[in-house]
């Protein structure tokens, strides 16, 4: 709730102070609040399901987001393509939504089912493990391909981010999760290198790569080199940020112009107006929150549930390291919102689904102990 409450006066001094904003103040706020309204009926909803039940429909909504992000390439936003050269954006007639984000919440009950059944049935072993993370990975293979193909790479992190938080809590053993870390530095690595060499990009180039991607990095290596051009959001963020110094401007009181600053850039927004101490607020929340998931999953003692709240974990966690870093330079652009603060309703609908998944299990814990269950669904 603090956190929508952030993001609503975030969102309002954003689109006061945006001269190509889509919408007035009064409708973003208007809208943006409908969407805290249908996510809270969506958390009411969601909390109905206990475990038992989120298990029988994960293989259903997995389903359906698959068919959702094949949709989405015949019926994409033609608009939002051209701008941002990704085709993430479902558009038919005055639907538009992100089919990704319907897949956030899905695939992490799928992953959560995998995990669970497989300890269900096999003992943990360096051959039993090495099946864990094949099965694992031939359910997420879909996902990122199909990410791929709508050259939504920065939402492909964020499935690989779940991928990866769930696989460290699965049980798997250290001798195969250590070199597993070690080559995807390696691979990281070796990605770095060859994004600043010209044979890297054609090789790049060949495997999907867009040239609004390379300009993200360009920008994010040398954010002053060309802050008229494509590091212009990036220098203007930084620069945002940095005039709020320790307490900030004040409420509404914002001199440095951020495109999109209602959306990927709504930090700058609060860096500014709030300084040093609102953005340290607001990251105190997110990690409050995250404490608060974490105490419900010991409480609970499922591990279907631990799975599932681990996701949700990685999925915020991950949005609010690289939104933030984005926004001060740290990380390259790549189009990822704020939880719980950014305008967007998919966006904003998805993560609230999936704080309704953590409450049920709170929700449904205390039913059990009421009743004399301590050990709810098996």
């Amino acid at each position: 709730m603090l956190l929508a409450l952030i993001g609503m006066a975030a969102i309002y001094m954003a689109v006061v102070h945006d001269s190509s904003a889509s919408s007035s103040p009064t409708r973003a706020m208007i809208m943006q609040a409908v969407w805290y309204v249908i996510g809270g009926i969506g958390i009411f909803f969601v909390m109905q399901f206990d475990a038992e039940q989120l298990w029988r429909v994960a293989p259903i909504l997995y389903g359906l987001g698959i068919f959702l992000l094949i949709a989405v390439l015949f019926l994409y936003s033609r608009s939002v393509a051209a701008s941002t050269g990704a085709k993430s954006w479902f558009s038919l007639g005055p639907i538009t939504f992100q089919p990704s984000e319907v897949m956030k919440p899905a695939y992490i009950l799928m992953l959560g089912r995998v995990v669970t059944q497989h300890n269900t049935q096999y003992s943990h072993s360096t051959a039993n493990d090495w099946r864990l993370i094949g099965t694992m990975f031939l359910w997420t293979l879909p996902v990122l391909i199909l990410m791929l193909l709508q050259h939504d790479f920065g939402t492909m992190l964020v499935f690989l981010a779940i991928f990866a938080g769930v696989v460290l809590v699965s049980g798997t053993t250290w001798k195969i999760i250590g070199p597993i870390a070690g080559g995807a530095v390696v691979i990281g690595g070796g990605a770095i290198v060859m994004v600043t060499q010209t044979w890297g990009r054609h090789i790049l180039e060949k495997v999907g790569f867009q040239a609004y991607q390379f300009s993200r990095i360009d920008s994010w290596m040398n954010p002053s080199g060309a802050t008229s051009g494509d590091s212009y959001q990036l220098w203007q963020s930084m620069k945002a940020i940095g005039s709020g110094q320790l307490t900030g401007k004040g409420f509404n009181n914002l001199k440095v112009t951020v495109p999109v600053r209602e959306s990927d850039m709504i930090f700058s927004t609060i860096g500014e107006a709030f300084g040093f101490i609102g953005c340290a607020v607001v990251i105190l929340l997110y990690m409050l929150l995250i404490y608060q998931m974490i105490r419900v999953t010991f409480d609970t003692k499922n591990e279907f549930y631990a799975y599932i709240c681990t996701g949700v974990i990685m999925m915020i966690l991950f949005h609010v390291f690289e939104n933030i870093g984005m926004n001060i330079g740290l990380l390259p652009l790549t189009g990822i919102p704020l939880p719980f603060i950014s305008q967007g309703g998919s966006f904003l609908l998805a993560d609230m689904l999936c704080v309704g998944m953590v409450l049920s299990m709170r929700f449904h814990h205390q039913s059990y102990m009421f009743s004399g269950d301590s050990e709810g669904f098996e």
